[in-house]
């Protein structure tokens, strides 16, 4: 089974990262590289009950725009009926191509509720929730599961839940090569990617890669590594939309683009801030922006007068008085703008519910508390 878009990278679903706006910078970078293809670019998360429910922000968050093929979105649930439901409401009403099922948030929110890379431990349930959304779906989109290696290393859950997700007919299975407890540190763990690999291979169900791609050399050493069949890009990207053009070419074997000085990561950055002023209004918009600042201007002179005041900016105006003050005549620092970039804080104990590894069953006791984890907002 083939992976259905070219290059086979996935822009990975990041809460208050992957709107409309960060998706069509990505979009536009492949696009502008000349590659016959564009990938996949996936929505934030969902929640199936407020999606259900229609939440204004759930209902916004599976809008997109007009030049988006294909349209993922990536749903979170913990109840099979309400995922379901949460699928046929996407697939009626004609809002998305794909649904990729979140099973790898790591989050203590939603762990200690059983939900998210905790939730795969009941096997029953995670090949329920699986089921039922995989059936929603009837055969008009592919759905997809999104994974973590498990808990910690003493409970791992990526071998059984890929098998359990293959034989209910999922479209591919991604593996984030890190188990829950280690959040974002320390190094992914390629070598798990290979063996899920291995483990579907006789089932025909594709895998892909997630965890430590910052560069497109990097992208390249996964497949040749592992295996995989595609990569799914997360962190890699932040502040460094045209990564998907360096994708796009390293996957078609042409010249990789070099990254670009900072005159053209300002007009980037610029333009980011219009489009997210342009879909959510200025005052808003530039809140959102204030994040991206810091990665954007990574392993570039600024003066910390400048970074800061831009941390805090409110207007259009105010970003083009910072952006003036800024010595565009710099080239990319490779060595560090290339490395690793947003969160790295990791190596917690995760927040599970009270006796949740006793076992791999699920008792009504158990269920009713995971029912619980079902929130009802979306991006989180």
């Amino acid at each position: 089974m083939p992976i259905p878009f070219s290059p086979p990278v996935v822009l990975a679903p990041m809460a208050g990262i992957t709107n409309r706006a960060f998706r069509r910078l990505c979009r536009e970078s492949a696009r502008a590289s000349g590659a016959a293809g564009v990938g996949m670019y996936v929505s934030e998360m969902v929640t199936s009950r407020a999606l259900v429910e229609r939440s204004e922000e759930s209902l916004d968050l599976v809008t997109f725009g007009p030049e988006e093929s294909p349209r993922a979105v990536q749903l979170y649930g913990v109840a099979p009926g309400t995922v379901g439901a949460a699928v046929r409401l996407l697939v009626d009403e004609d809002r998305a191509d794909h649904i990729d099922l979140n099973f790898g948030c790591p989050v203590p929110k939603v762990t200690r509720r059983g939900g998210g890379s905790a939730l795969p431990w009941k096997r029953d349930l995670f090949r329920s929730i699986v089921r039922s959304a995989v059936e929603a779906a009837d055969g008009r989109v592919p759905v997809s599961v999104k994974m973590r290696k498990g808990i910690d290393d003493d409970h791992l859950t990526y071998l059984d839940a890929g098998r359990a997700a293959a034989e209910e007919g999922v479209a591919w299975v991604a593996l984030h090569g890190r188990t829950a407890d280690q959040m974002y540190a320390g190094v992914a763990d390629w070598q798990a990617i290979a063996r899920l690999k291995e483990a579907l291979a006789p089932l025909g169900t594709p895998v892909l890669g997630n965890g430590d791609i910052w560069t497109a050399q990097d992208a390249l050493r996964m497949v040749e590594s592992t295996g995989v069949d595609g990569v799914v890009v997360g962190r890699g990207c932040l502040g460094r939309p045209w990564l998907f053009g360096q994708l796009a070419a390293a996957f078609e074997d042409r010249s990789v683009p070099d990254d670009p000085g900072l005159a053209d990561v300002l007009a980037t950055l610029r333009r980011h801030a219009q489009l997210l002023v342009d879909d959510y209004g200025e005052d808003k918009g530039c809140r959102d922006m204030r994040k991206h600042m810091a990665w954007y201007l990574k392993g570039f002179s600024v003066r910390q007068q400048v970074r800061q005041a831009l941390g805090t900016v409110a207007s259009l105006a105010e970003l083009d008085q910072l952006l003036a003050q800024i010595d565009a005549d710099q080239a990319f620092n490779i060595e560090v703008g290339s490395g690793p970039r947003g969160r790295t804080s990791g190596n917690k104990r995760p927040a599970l519910p009270d006796g949740w590894l006793d076992t791999c069953d699920i008792d009504t006791e158990t269920a009713a508390l995971v029912a619980r984890a079902e929130i009802s907002v979306s991006g989180g």
